[in-house]
């Protein structure tokens, strides 16, 4: 809901340029972050299904791409438990430290919307990323929205990864029927469409030479949500049993986080927006 409610207070054609712009870099970071976790499992004993659902994790969507990635593999409960345990302790990191570390090398508010639309991992992390640098620069920075934009573009890759995961599974278990169940409708981030829809509604009124200040209480509606959303994670999450159990998973998370963060930047400044 806190994504949805952003919807109201953007323009279509925004969100059309900024996930156009954003592509370059989105698939750099899915790249990096897949290639990582799947080096990682081949040169340690890290379970395959912890290896595909944090690689997978770190590189989409967070927990939306587990929660849609675990029925394809066949992960079991403590898989999927872990992978999301690991995300989500990366991501409250990224909460804190990201804002300080865009200040520190000076990037823009178009670069860092960027960065924390690719390199932080879960939707609901990358709008509290975001609504902390708007805090630090001011109002009208925006950057919560670019953000937002950005990683919505990013997590539409859970249908093609899902697809590819099912087919591979498929190809190896030789039963080539298991390929075709795939079902895109319930694989799909339907919040996404509503959040579009949402964009649609404004651009609308806008065009109508409606007064659209109004939309802006679901604006201070979705940070609300967003709060709401970040205490639940860290309810949720318990670092100390991760610690103890989840070693090797910790490591690899840890390594895709790095990975995809440098490379976003990298990226960043190959294509010239930073």
């Amino acid at each position: 809901w806190a994504v949805i409610l952003l919807g109201f207070g953007l323009n279509i054609t925004q969100i059309l340029h900024v996930g156009w712009i954003s592509l370059p870099v989105i698939i750099s970071t899915i790249a990096t972050s897949l290639i990582v976790s799947y080096v990682i499992y081949r040169l340690t004993h890290i379970d395959s299904n912890s290896a595909v659902l944090i690689g997978v994790g770190s590189s989409i969507c967070g927990g939306s791409a587990i929660a849609a990635a675990a029925p394809v593999i066949k992960a079991e409960d403590h898989d999927i438990a872990q992978a999301i345990s690991v995300v989500f302790f990366f991501n409250v990191v990224a909460a804190f430290v990201f804002p300080q570390l865009g200040d520190a090398i000076g990037l823009s508010n178009m670069g860092f919307g960027l960065f924390a639309g690719t390199a932080v991992n879960d939707t609901s992390s990358v709008t509290a990323t975001a609504a902390v640098w708007d805090s630090m620069k001011g109002t009208g920075t925006q950057v919560l929205e670019y953000a937002t934009i950005v990683k919505l573009t990013r997590t539409l890759a859970i249908i093609p990864i899902c697809l590819v995961i099912k087919y591979t599974k498929a190809k190896k278990n030789a039963s080539q029927t298991d390929g075709a169940n795939v079902s895109i409708a319930k694989i799909f981030p339907r919040f996404v469409l509503y959040f579009v829809l949402c964009s649609l509604i404004t651009t609308a009124l806008s065009y109508a030479n409606v007064d659209i200040q109004f939309l802006s209480i679901f604006k201070t509606i979705s940070k609300y949500f967003i709060t709401m959303a970040m205490v639940a994670i860290g309810l949720n999450t318990n670092i100390v049993k991760l610690l103890k159990s989840g070693g090797s998973a910790l490591a690899l998370g840890a390594c895709c986080w790095i990975a995809i963060s440098a490379v976003s930047l990298m990226a960043q400044h190959m294509i010239g927006l930073w």
